[in-house]
């Protein structure tokens, strides 16, 4: 990581699309002045001179478990240490995110994670913790995936104790239990938003919880039951009526073919990593809750051969959508702009006058330069 300049030149992806021109800013954008006319196709991938860079909004991870050795659920500085990790990657913002695990595990994990969205008295720099992506308890024992079995029934004063331990942002239910669809519209008018994940449920089911206020889906075909064309189920009720999903980049999770279908059907699908303690680490064996993981050639999977989250980084999550193939400006919203839109964030997740100057630098190769 570098100390940030007041300005840049290099090609911006602006509101319009991509321009040449010098980027002012301090902790806001200040303001751009472009150089030469507008291109033709201002949304087409830029061609940079050597040396010249590109600069784009930093990245928004909803959905990040652990990084640099450290999980989330580990409580203390860990949440911490997960967000200087994901940040020398270009992640300037996330969600910390829990796993199914008893109330005192959760409770430990939410402490840290307060303590992580304060100022960093070392100084260090690390990704904004915006909240609390809870991803269970309130799943099914049936699509577990790499979730320990600690499912209990959805319970509103539980949620609500634990948002005032640390600001809850996202909520993830299998909503074909009662007592979790219960909890979808009260949830909403508490501010978060609801996802169906860990589920079994039908399509019909799933439109219940859509019409009640369900936002999104958790990780999109992975830990659900498989589409049919007689029983379409959540894959189907998502890639019919949603605005938007989540979606594991990492090439591993999802096939491409399936990325493509999800990407092409739901307007604002926005890529996670899913990331573990093994992101940033070499192969070997990690914990994810409480569970131990194994990463092994890119891949992190339970001891059964379970996939069990990733070891991505948003960097790398640019480069696999730009090679599906996917336009450069297209992947960086589905990285940045869309996760901050779902959030309601309007200061972020764009490069414009005003808003939070979350910046990151890339070469012609998309390697990182600088955050």
């Amino acid at each position: 990581m570098q100390d940030s300049p007041t300005f840049l030149n290099g090609w911006v992806l602006a509101p319009e699309g991509w321009r040449r021109g010098r980027l002012h800013f301090d902790t806001r954008v200040l303001g751009f002045e472009p150089q030469g006319g507008a291109p033709a196709d201002p949304l087409a991938d830029p061609q940079p001179a050597p040396g010249e860079p590109l600069v784009l909004p930093g990245f928004i991870d909803l959905h990040v478990h652990g990084g640099a050795g450290a999980d989330v659920m580990d409580g203390g500085d860990a949440a911490r240490q997960v967000a200087r990790l994901h940040a020398r990657h270009g992640t300037t913002a996330l969600l910390a995110t829990t796993m199914t695990a008893p109330t005192a595990d959760i409770d430990r994990a939410l402490a840290g994670v307060a303590q992580a969205m304060r100022p960093d008295a070392a100084g260090q720099v690390h990704a904004q913790v915006l909240g609390v992506h809870l991803e269970g308890p309130f799943i099914s024992a049936q699509r577990l995936g790499a979730q320990p079995d600690y499912c209990v029934p959805g319970n509103l004063a539980e949620v609500e104790r634990w948002h005032a331990l640390a600001p809850i942002r996202v909520v993830t239910l299998a909503t074909e239990l009662a007592a979790n669809l219960s909890l979808v519209s009260a949830l909403s008018r508490l501010g978060m938003r609801v996802q169906m994940g860990h589920t079994g449920a039908s399509y019909e089911q799933a439109c219940e919880a859509l019409a009640q206020g369900l936002a999104g889906f958790t990780h999109l075909f992975n830990a659900m039951g498989a589409f049919h064309q007689r029983a379409p189920g959540v894959v189907g009720a998502a890639l019919a009526h949603a605005e938007y999903a989540e979606l594991i980049t990492d090439l591993v999770s999802v096939h491409p073919g399936a990325l493509r279908a999800g990407l092409r059907a739901i307007p604002r699908v926005y890529g996670v990593t899913d990331a573990t303690a093994a992101a940033g680490m070499p192969d070997g064996e990690y914990a994810l809750g409480r569970q131990r993981v194994h990463k092994c050639l890119g891949a992190v999977r339970l001891a059964d051969g379970t996939i069990a989250g990733s070891a991505l980084t948003m960097d790398q999550a640019l480069r696999n959508l730009v090679g599906l193939p996917m336009p450069l400006a297209e992947a960086s919203l589905r990285l940045s702009r869309y996760p901050a839109d779902y959030l309601g964030l309007a200061h972020k997740g764009r490069i414009e006058t005003g808003a939070d100057a979350d910046l990151v630098v890339l070469d012609g190769a998309l390697k990182l330069q600088a955050v």
